[in-house]
């Protein structure tokens, strides 16, 4: 199963001035070697959101090249609005990201990888499958 990846991550393992070394920065990598890793616009768009080094937003932009982003359409942000009712209907609040996220695993069969503990809230009312890291 391919996994989409969440902010949260990449920016532990790309935004900070030292590399992460986490279990789910590790994880992020295995995926990677795997080639199991997604990625959708809205998440590359946090990711290079306010850098403030061009250099850094070149660098930044360039690792980032290597994973295409997912192709959405209009049934894609209204599952996003669905997936938010829902959990607001049950107490849960989040995003408009996160419940694209949501709805993008949903309806593509991907589990997720966050460090955000808000998709355990989610999962709650959602049928998300949340990507846990492997190993120790």
């Amino acid at each position: 199963m391919n996994v989409l990846v969440d902010t949260s991550v990449w920016s532990l393992a790309l935004r900070r001035a030292t590399v992460q070394d986490s279990p789910v920065v590790a994880e992020l990598r295995e995926l990677i070697r795997e080639g199991r890793v997604e990625i959708m616009g809205a998440i590359r768009q946090e990711l290079l959101s306010g850098v403030r080094e061009p250099s850094q937003f070149e660098s930044l932009r360039a690792h980032l090249r290597a994973f295409p982003d997912l192709v959405l359409g209009s049934a894609d942000f209204e599952q996003a609005a669905e997936c938010c009712n829902r959990c607001r209907a049950a107490g849960v609040q989040g995003s408009h990201t996160d419940f694209l996220l949501c709805a993008v695993a949903l309806s593509r069969g991907l589990a997720i990888l966050t460090t955000d503990g808000d998709f355990t809230a989610f999962a709650r009312v959602l049928p998300l499958q949340l990507h846990a890291p492997r190993g120790g």
